[in-house]
């Protein structure tokens, strides 16, 4: 089952619409036009129902089939905003929002979602209904966590649940997948260090908090090399180092440190927080000054349900001959807390070569398209089969 036809007729059409989503990239929840174009097309396509508002501006739109024998509903998720990049690729459809551009291909993602709608509502094929979700805020802002926390999966009685992200470096429209923890926890955490400022050249009279600071960047290593068992997966990373003083003869009274922490299991994430807070403040103690840690839980483990993945692979491998195992992924996506409301999977689509995600010279490829959309609209008629 190659991709369908109906997406290679589709394919220009669907490409204006991600390119214009390009032009016009929108921030977490400020998102507005780009959900009220959603919704516009979405009553124009002739879903039975159209939803704004849910998690702030996120877009829900409501696709019943042919017959409703089996009762059962099935949600497909696409992320909407954009990042704070100013974008570098050059191509004539470029963002017109300074600082603003689609560096992770969310732009795609809602294109490949539309498509597949329209696909559904003109068909409806199918023994069920298909809910189509359009979030904001993936990039930091939980958008996830806020339409499920406004009842979603209640409200439009979903049942399982499937996204998509496309993959620079993977072959073009191939497909890659794999069971249980599939994305890292992000955690972030800030350490904030005082000390006894005063004249660099009396570091005797000080408590220097560079020190203890540069001791505490050090140490955090350990908790990676030293304290996690050697098959877990863990990431700690100091990524700022902030001076109370810039000027060059003056000892700071105090140094912020910031960071993220990226771990696959609750048991690796608690461990993280306990040996970061531990190292922190005694170090701090052990030279005379203090450390306060504010560790933030941010997005969970991503993880994949196993029979909706097998599903999701087997649906892959019709659109594309083939579906690989993908590797764990340290970055963080916010489709987790989808996830840990219903069963369900996450798929990666190949970007072809190209920029890597989060780069200003990072395009998504619009030949991914049939595909994309080919894998969501199967994953509804594969999954809710039309009655006899």
């Amino acid at each position: 089952m190659p991709v369908k036809n109906r997406f290679a007729e589709l394919h220009d059409e669907i490409t204006a619409w991600r390119r214009d989503l390009h032009e016009h990239p929108e921030l977490l929840f400020d998102t507005h036009r780009t959900s009220a174009l959603v919704a516009e097309k979405l009553a124009a396509f002739g879903c039975d129902e159209v939803v704004t508002g849910i998690g702030r501006t996120g877009v829900v739109g409501v696709i019943k089939g042919k017959t409703d024998q089996s009762g059962k509903v099935i949600g497909l998720r696409a992320d909407m905003d954009a990042l704070p990049i100013q974008e570098q690729t050059g191509v004539d459809y470029a963002s017109k929002t300074p600082g603003a551009m689609h560096a992770c291909g969310h732009d795609g993602h809602t294109a490949m979602l539309l498509g597949a709608a329209k696909y559904l509502a003109e068909t409806r094929n199918f023994d069920g209904t298909a809910v189509v979700i359009f979030q904001p805020a993936e990039e930091g802002g939980g958008g996830g966590r806020e339409m499920c926390n406004d009842g979603m999966m209640e409200r439009f009685g979903i049942q399982e649940v499937y996204g998509m992200h496309n993959w620079p470096g993977r072959p073009l429209g191939s497909f890659a997948i794999r069971p249980g923890a599939f994305f890292a926890a992000t955690d972030i955490f800030e350490i904030e260090v005082e000390g006894v400022g005063g004249h660099a050249a009396k570091p005797h009279e000080t408590v220097d908090t560079t020190v203890v600071a540069s001791h505490i960047v050090v140490a955090a290593q350990t908790i990676a090399s030293r304290n996690a068992d050697p098959v877990d997966q863990i990431v700690v990373s100091v990524t700022a180092f902030e001076t109370s003083s810039k000027a060059f003869n003056v000892i700071p009274q105090r140094v912020m440190l910031k960071g993220t922490v990226r771990t696959m299991s609750d048991e690796m994430r608690d461990l993280a927080e306990t040996r970061l807070k531990a190292v922190a403040t005694g170090i701090a103690a052990s030279f005379g000054a203090e450390a306060r840690v504010d560790y933030t839980r941010n997005y969970p483990v991503m993880v994949n349900h196993g029979e909706q993945t097998e599903f999701a692979a087997k649906v892959a491998e019709k659109v594309a001959g083939a579906c690989e195992e993908a590797p764990l992924v340290m970055g963080g996506e916010d489709f987790a807390f989808m996830l840990e409301e219903r069963p369900g999977a996450y798929i990666l689509v190949g970007n072809g070569p190209g920029a890597a995600v989060h780069h200003p010279e990072y395009n998504f490829n619009d030949d991914a398209i049939p595909a994309g959309c080919s894998w969501w609209a199967e994953i509804v008629e594969q999954r809710l089969p039309a009655a006899p």
